[in-house]
């Protein structure tokens, strides 16, 4: 199910209710997939969403300060955020804590760090996508990722200037990982991502343990390349 609200426009109409999702939650005691773009979700407990659902997409959208925790909440498999400001590496830890998630996608959530990741990273055990796309995220990201979420099988990395050829090393250690995303706005040199996707022997943290994977791409404006194993 796709909602949109009223948050850019000078409606004071709200889109949600808990009554609302009470009535929805009773008419579709199966919906298991909901998308929202740019709802005002400040007054709504996370508990009043569906129980049945293991899919949640934010666009745009206000979220509280306390939100995906609760004895009744959905147990989250999925979880798109794109320019959501307010959550946090509370939330983060709420969702991870308090969830099964396979697929995590956080894209300008500038609010999340390198502590949030450290504390949510060891409960992502069973993640199997993440894509990280403008946030303020550093190489000690990439460490806690990297020792912690094994089950990763694809990532994508994107403009997030704070990350070096450090980091990227990590992530040999990730040894079912099958596809790695990249752009050139990451200060990730051609080298190191040869060294990581095609020859792992020369990879810039030698004491790792190194595992290549069957496919890199990267992309930044007016290039573009792929690297397979």
């Amino acid at each position: 199910m796709r909602l949109r609200g009223t948050l850019r426009t000078a409606s004071r109409h709200r889109l949600l209710s808990p009554a609302l999702l009470s009535a929805l939650t009773t008419h579709c005691p199966h919906l298991q997939h909901l998308s929202l773009t740019e709802a005002d979700l400040r007054t709504l407990p996370y508990d009043s969403l569906p129980p049945s659902l293991i899919a949640l997409e934010l666009r745009c959208c206000e979220i509280p300060s306390l939100w995906f925790s609760g004895s009744v909440a959905p147990r989250l498999q999925r979880l798109e955020l794109h320019n959501v400001p307010a959550f946090s590496d509370l939330h983060l830890l709420n969702v991870s804590s308090h969830g099964h998630l396979r697929m995590l996608s956080l894209s300008g959530t500038y609010r999340v760090t390198d502590t949030g990741m450290e504390r949510a990273a060891p409960h992502l055990e069973e993640l199997e996508r993440l894509e990280l796309r403008h946030c303020v995220l550093t190489d000690s990201a990439l460490h806690f990722i990297a020792r912690h979420v094994k089950r990763l099988r694809i990532l994508e990395i994107t403009s997030i200037p704070h990350l070096t050829d450090l980091g990227l090393a990590s992530l040999a250690t990730l040894e079912l990982l099958e596809t790695l995303h990249l752009d050139l706005y990451n200060k990730f040199s051609l080298r190191a991502v040869a060294a990581l996707c095609l020859n792992p022997g020369e990879s810039c943290c030698p004491r790792a343990s190194l595992h290549p994977f069957p496919r890199c791409c990267l992309w930044g404006k007016g290039f573009s390349t792929s690297f397979w194993r």
